[in-house]
């Protein structure tokens, strides 16, 4: 028989619960405090174009992503395009992401070169992450590529997504990201990536169409205020005043937020989840008239940008107009995080005609700014051993974000392969 389950979020990862409960006959009610579906993955209107309010990209090793686009009957969607990278350096803009780069890359030695290049490949041949977990990333660059190449190609990386975290970093972490890039390779210096026709909201409405049409339910602008808990077991949710009762609760909402929705589990568990540490994001797009670049990715070290890189994502997914992110990651109880948006907007359009000197004021339709409190899990070394475990001493009680499927970066297709083993697990 069918059990009727609440799940708590409808980004990527409540949407992969919610549709394989239904997949397996059951019956789940999707709580979402925002107007629409997906979290970071979600859509906004920029002008005429409904786009991500965050970029968003899909590799060749993306398995569960490429999976449920087929089961969805959406595969026929999907893109795949040869991408450029490119690194800012020095007032100059340089081609980036392949060994002939590589080795052409001025303000580089030729020993930073090669360790640096040796480090990438073995990192994308490696899949044993274990001995790793215990290293911090910093020093295990460090340790490889040398000081000359950290301080040129790393630093600043660091410094600008990860600020006062950067030196508590798991080296497993930060594995994975080099590793899934240099894996979206299908020649040494040949780079593809994907994107979906009609962005994410092409695979977030075919979830949301088969959770409904299987006789799920998601109820938007409906936020879970409180979970109740009564001898050791789930009762329900508490949603705009009034108990809805469940004997199972899937939770996907990000870590940080759930101590003040269960503030009736135990304390040891209630700290665990209050010590988990995020980075938020002040996200720019700008609509633009002209190309800044050629490149999909583009890394910058300039002591006049306070950004890791941006993304040009109409080099990617070919749209009317030029599309340019550019995200600012900060701790939000950084003064920056702080600042209104015409600050972080009027930073980006310095910085774009900086890096191409023929925009001009005219060349910029639209910027927009969206914020997201939670954005990035810090994950320190042996990070999952300071998380409680999915199935917490509840009875009827999961609890899980994408800091779980550590020591993989979050992603769509890690959120959807996540929250579909999830789901098997909630009804044994």
């Amino acid at each position: 028989m069918g059990q009727r389950v609440a799940v708590l979020g409808a980004g990527p990862m409540g949407l992969a619960v919610a549709y394989q409960l239904t997949q397996d006959g059951h019956y789940p009610v999707v709580f979402e405090a925002d107007d629409r579906v997906g979290g970071m993955t979600a859509s906004f209107d920029f002008n005429g174009l409904e786009i991500e309010r965050y970029y968003h990209f899909h590799c060749i090793s993306d398995h569960a992503f490429l999976q449920a686009l087929g089961e969805l009957g959406i595969a026929d969607k999907m893109r795949w395009v040869e991408t450029k990278m490119g690194y800012w350096y020095q007032g100059r803009l340089q081609p980036w992401g392949n060994p002939v780069a590589l080795m052409k890359f001025r303000g580089l030695s030729l020993m930073a070169k090669f360790r640096y290049g040796l480090h990438a490949l073995l990192c994308t041949k490696r899949n044993d992450w274990l001995p790793l977990d215990s290293l911090d990333a910093v020093s295990w660059i460090k340790r490889w590529v040398g000081k000359e190449a950290y301080e040129i190609l790393w630093r600043r990386l660091f410094d600008y997504k990860f600020y006062d975290y950067s030196d508590n970093l798991s080296a497993a972490w930060i594995w994975s990201r080099i590793r899934r890039i240099g894996r979206s390779r299908f020649s040494l210096s040949r780079e593809k990536l994907g994107y979906l026709e009609g962005g994410s909201e092409t695979l977030l409405q075919a979830l949301k169409d088969a959770i409904e049409i299987a006789g799920g339910e998601i109820r938007l602008k409906s936020p879970a205020e409180k979970l109740i808990i009564e001898g050791g077991k789930v009762v329900g949710i508490q949603v705009a005043g009034q108990l809805e009762i469940f004997d199972r609760v899937v939770s996907t909402i990000p870590l940080p937020y759930v101590p003040q929705l269960m503030p009736d589990l135990p304390q040891d568990i209630l700290s665990q989840f209050a010590a988990k540490k995020n980075i938020a994001v002040v996200c720019v797009i700008a609509k633009l008239k002209r190309p800044v670049t050629e490149n999909f990715w583009l890394n910058t070290n300039d002591p006049e940008m306070d950004i890791p890189g941006l993304v040009e994502y109409s080099n990617l997914r070919p749209l009317d107009k030029h599309v340019v992110y550019v995200p600012f990651y900060l701790p939000s109880e950084h003064p920056m995080f702080a600042e209104p948006d015409e600050v972080f907007l009027s930073k980006v359009r310095t910085y774009l005609k900086k890096i191409n000197p023929r925009l001009c004021d005219e060349d910029f339709i639209d910027v927009r700014a969206s914020r997201y409190r939670y954005a990035q899990p810090i994950c320190e070394p042996r990070y999952l051993d300071t998380l409680p475990p999915v199935s917490l001493p509840v009875k009827g009680l999961w609890v899980a974000d994408t800091s779980y499927y550590y020591p993989e970066d979050r992603g769509i297709s890690e959120s959807i392969g996540f929250g579909r083993q999830l789901a098997k697990i909630v009804v044994i």
